[in-house]
């Protein structure tokens, strides 16, 4: 009797947090169309979610399986490509059905990616998720690293869906560890097969009752090798670097910037430097412009003799940076000084030395590169120049520190495969 009235009790305290999960839901999403009338970037957040499901009705085929991924943004999608990649090639039969939750994934990817179908996700209400899922009918449900959303996960646990969370990667500090963190957990059960990318995630799995879990480690390392069989060449770069050593700094935020420009100011003329930075709007170009008194090109406005000429490339464009990184003797990735450090996989897997500000806590691969000295961690002006000073006279240095990353990437590889396998045994 007492263990019946403590069942009914756990029963009825999961379907409050429910319900307020719900009601909080649908408050969120009314704030959120209000922000949209002023905020261009929500806008595109909630207009894009008003035409999922007609999306759906005019582009889905009716008579085909279907596989759903879900990523929430560029990166998570990055990280999902090599296995949609190679689903696509593998279940030629299926609809491939690709979600974004945010538009920084979505408006970049729509029209460039291997799925038959890309949509906004629709906000995780009960009425929402039943629709998409019925919709959709998808006989596999893929979501990347961190995506847990209620309700999509109960529709799919109700309809038998099996569901996969790949490249995923937990911490002390998530809700599903902590002792209010039972709604969550809840949710976790939902999901049929956990691919982690670490023992960490797995121990803390097991240490809340989940077995299902395999640790295949992370597929960003798939899809960034690949990048070494693509054709990265870029004439503008030949033009400008004309042999020189070159330090590309990537994803730089103004923080980074400010690092670096008093070391570009007095560097040798024999130093080439090439600026990718996160913001590409004119008025912060134009001040990044005016703070570097060697002389620069951006790439908008580049012709032959003023790339032989300038010692600063500027990179007033996206899309380039990837290529751009193969002709790096030293990175610099940026965000380690401001919200969060970008991908230090792309250059990293061109075996070339990496740099970063202090902030990497919890991007796991720059953390085992730290410990590995392929990456090294700057905090001042002086901490930059006394690094890349070591790099440029010390050419063994840079080979040997530049291998680090190069072997930790190649022995990081296979997850996709991994997985694939076991999808294969589902489907």
């Amino acid at each position: 009797m007492i263990l019946v009235s403590v069942k009914k009790c756990i029963l009825a305290q999961r379907l409050f947090l429910l319900t307020i999960y719900n009601i909080l839901t649908h408050i969120v999403w009314f704030y959120l169309k209000l922000i949209a009338l002023f905020n261009p970037k929500m806008k595109l957040f909630v207009t894009g979610r008003q035409k999922t499901f007609s999306i759906l009705e005019t582009h889905l085929e009716r008579n085909q399986k279907t596989i759903w991924m879900h990523a929430a943004s560029l990166g998570e999608y990055e990280q999902g490509l090599p296995l949609l990649e190679r689903l696509k090639q593998t279940y030629t039969d299926h609809n491939l059905v690709l979600s974004f939750f945010s538009p920084s994934g979505y408006e970049v990817k729509k029209n460039k990616t291997p799925a038959d179908v890309v949509v906004y996700l629709p906000m995780d209400s009960a009425g929402n998720a039943k629709r998409f899922v019925d919709l959709v009918k998808p006989d596999l449900a893929i979501f990347i690293k961190y995506e847990i959303w209620p309700n999509y996960l109960h529709e799919l646990n109700k309809g038998k869906v099996p569901t996969l969370l790949v490249s995923a990667i937990f911490s002390k500090r998530q809700v599903y560890f902590k002792p209010f963190g039972s709604f969550m957990r809840k949710s976790l059960k939902n999901i049929s097969h956990f691919f982690v990318q670490d023992e960490n995630s797995k121990t803390l799995l097991n240490s809340i009752g989940f077995s299902n879990t395999t640790v295949s480690g992370d597929t960003r390392f798939d899809r960034v090798s690949k990048i070494l069989e693509a054709d990265n060449r870029l004439d503008i770069m030949d033009d400008f670097l004309n042999n020189e050593f070159c330090l590309v700094v990537g994803s730089s935020w103004p923080e980074d910037e400010a690092v670096i420009t008093p070391y570009i100011n007095e560097a040798p003329n024999t130093i080439k430097f090439v600026i990718a930075p996160h913001n590409i709007k004119t008025n912060h170009i134009q001040k990044l412009e005016t703070s570097i008194k060697k002389k620069v090109v951006r790439y908008s406005s580049k012709n032959v003799s003023s790339l032989k000429e300038a010692h600063v490339l500027i990179v007033d464009t996206i899309g380039l940076l990837t290529k751009i990184y193969s002709y790096a003797n030293v990175a610099y990735v940026g965000g380690g000084f401001a919200t969060g450090l970008h991908n230090t996989l792309e250059p990293a897997v061109f075996g070339i030395p990496v740099i970063i500000g202090p902030k990497y806590s919890g991007f796991k691969e720059a953390e085992d590169l730290i410990m590995k000295k392929g990456i090294l961690s700057i905090e001042t002006n002086e901490e930059f120049k006394k690094t890349l000073d070591y790099f440029f006279t010390d050419p063994k240095a840079l080979r040997q520190v530049g291998s680090i990353n190069h072997n930790y990437i190649k022995s990081k590889l296979g997850a996709t495969e991994l997985v694939l396998n076991y999808i294969n045994s589902l489907i």
